[in-house]
């Protein structure tokens, strides 16, 4: 009679890459190993999922890396199997390789996956799980847009690299007596503003929750400079829009789940403050600077936590769950429950009220 024992771990990190992945899967890999459990890593997220692409992995591999920004295995937010991009005559054709991924998932006898990933990963590892796939998630975004988890890791590694910005960019601000404008990521969720701005400085924080209002920007670089203070740090979440207005968008990538590429709004609010209060302005975009580089001792230590848990829940069956962030506590929530709303900034959230209190405008006459 064969056994029922979980012996093979599949890993895998989809979605755009950020500090804390290499902790994570050091996290699952290291313990499934002094248990007498295989590790298959799979390359490149969902993809090599599709295509057949993974290797075993030792203590050699994950030796090392806890302190190493990106993947040992790679990523991609391209190789959702439910909407899988064919180029035909120069043409992209969208089509379901779902039955291609399970595939290689039996035929590697895989007998938990773990899935490490954000809102669209855990999408997927939903849709996965509804095909009989033992899966297992762990969120990661930079982000932090899921609802499940008090924190996600590889936010706080972002929030730094934006804190870190505005520090150098105050300095500059200062001496040539201008506005800087900062676009960060987040799409549609505020809170690398929100939480990077109010750790850097920010003067004007703009997120895409609370819509916001041209002549209240306008007022408060003015009268930062009629005050004597002749310059203006301006945080802006790049899925921020001015009320009534639209989400300014750089592109359409046909090949991703959400096409929408955000970008362009930092470029934007930089002109119209310029051109309305003939203030000299810049602006800056941090890009993926945000996604690079080591991750910051909180993110190691929430990510090793995260992968620890994972492999526990893996022993034990408990599959179709993901590991989530309580208070100070590692828990579980089902992965339908986890996704079934985005974690959005509120406008009487903490952060807001605390950055209200210091003075930081959030492009609105009343909050």
């Amino acid at each position: 009679m064969a056994s029922s024992k979980v012996k093979q771990i599949g890993i895998l990190t989809g979605g755009g890459d950020c500090p804390g992945l290499n902790a994570v899967i050091r996290g699952v890999t290291k313990p499934a190993l002094d248990m007498g459990l295989n590790v298959l890593g799979i390359f490149d997220g969902f993809e090599g999922l599709v295509e057949g692409r993974a290797r075993e992995l030792y203590n050699k591999d994950v030796s090392g890396i806890l302190s190493r920004g990106g993947t040992i295995l790679g990523s991609s937010n391209k190789g959702d199997p439910f909407h899988w991009p064919e180029e035909v005559d120069g043409k992209i054709r969208i089509v379901d390789r779902s039955k291609d991924a399970m595939k290689n998932y039996a035929a590697w006898k895989i007998d938990a996956m773990i899935a490490i990933g954000g809102d669209g990963t855990m999408h997927i590892s939903d849709q996965m799980s509804k095909l009989g796939m033992n899966i297992i998630g762990v969120p990661k975004t930079i982000d932090n847009d899921l609802e499940a988890t008090d924190q996600t890791f590889g936010h706080d590694s972002a929030v730094a690299v934006v804190s870190d910005a505005l520090d150098r960019l105050h300095t500059t601000a200062s001496s040539h007596h201008r506005v800087m404008v900062i676009e960060v990521m987040g799409r549609y969720a505020g809170w690398i503003a929100l939480n990077g701005g109010l750790a850097g400085g920010a003067d004007i924080i703009l997120i895409p929750e609370i819509p916001f209002d041209w002549d209240a920007v306008y007022e408060k670089v003015i009268r930062r400079n009629m005050s004597g203070k002749r310059f203006s740090l301006v945080c802006v979440a790049e899925g921020a829009k001015p009320r009534n207005g639209k989400i300014i968008a750089k592109a359409n990538d046909l090949k991703r789940t959400d096409p929408v590429q955000l970008g362009g709004v930092g470029e934007y609010v930089a002109k119209m403050i310029s051109d309305n209060t003939g203030l000299e302005t810049r602006y800056t975009v941090l890009g993926h600077l945000q996604r690079g580089g080591s991750p910051t001792a909180y993110d190691r230590i929430l990510a090793t936590k995260f992968g620890t848990n994972a492999i526990q829940l893996a022993v034990k069956k408990q599959f179709g769950r993901m590991v989530a962030l309580k208070g100070s506590e590692i828990r579980s929530v089902r992965i339908e429950d986890a996704i079934s709303r985005q974690k959005l900034v509120k406008p009487k959230d903490q952060a807001v009220l605390a950055a209200k209190a210091v003075g930081v405008s959030f492009g609105v006459e009343n909050l």
